[in-house]
């Protein structure tokens, strides 16, 4: 569903963020490019989705340098922001994402389209909910038969007509 989502927003001249999991990124490189060559921001979001609330201090710097290093053998592509997996985090997570040069980031809007949710039903949720400023959580591949896109073709007409701009993640929060 990446390119299809790659092409709703090329449609719609939105640039936002992907937070990207290194053995994806090693899985598919050129997938990797196309969201870097459409202008999209790219953020780190572990190596293989662990929860680093249970890894010591190593395990977390490996799960942070490992996805790092997969986004840099692709152009020298070094992320600051590290959305943890499930917004999990703890002392030792803050810690890391300090000393490495990360921001941490989570989300005000979860569309829950990882659990398959309808999209009349995310729409619904985001639109009810949405404030300026709220970082709203989507997934760009979750399967098949992913509520995603269809989702985003209802949502950022909604959001554009209630006078919402779309921004990246960088830029919303360094104004």
């Amino acid at each position: 569903k990446t390119d299809e989502i790659l092409q709703i927003l090329k449609d719609r001249d939105i640039e936002t963020t992907f937070f990207l999991v290194g053995y994806w990124v090693d899985k598919y490189p050129d997938r990797v490019r196309q969201i870097a060559e459409a202008g999209h921001e790219i953020g780190n979001h572990s190596y293989d989705h662990r929860r680093l609330t249970k890894l010591n201090e190593a395990g977390v710097r490996s799960q942070v340098s490992r996805c790092e290093e997969a986004l840099a053998s692709l152009g020298e592509y070094r992320p600051h922001l590290l959305r943890p997996p499930e917004g999990a985090m703890n002392a030792t997570v803050r810690r890391v994402a300090r000393a490495e040069g990360y921001r941490l980031i989570l989300w005000d809007i979860d569309t829950r389209d990882w659990a398959h949710t309808p999209p009349d039903t995310i729409t619904r949720n985001v639109l009810e909910s949405v404030q300026a400023g709220d970082i709203i959580l989507m997934h760009d591949y979750i399967g098949h038969d992913s509520p995603t896109p269809a989702a985003l073709r209802r949502l950022i007409p909604a959001l554009l007509e209630r006078g919402y701009r779309f921004v990246t993640v960088s830029r919303l929060i360094d104004g």
